[in-house]
């Protein structure tokens, strides 16, 4: 159960890596946001999609540890 512990661990701070990634991107988004309204919303709307993406890659690795610490 300690390889489903530490997968787990390894999974969620990549989710959580990418999450910081995501804000920092969202950011760089609305700082540059003086030009084209409409790309500023594409780019948004993929920086969304990562969010979303990375919110479950860290929901499943938490799921995985819980899982590694009840059956150990």
């Amino acid at each position: 159960m300690q390889v489903l512990i530490w997968g787990g661990s390894a999974v969620t701070l990549l989710g959580v890596a990418l999450l910081m990634w995501c804000v920092r991107m969202a950011a760089q988004v609305r700082q540059s946001g003086e030009g084209d309204p409409e790309a500023a919303q594409k780019a948004l709307t993929r920086v969304l999609y990562w969010n979303m993406g990375a919110l479950g890659l860290s929901a499943l690795g938490l799921m995985a540890v819980v899982i590694g610490i009840i059956l150990s």
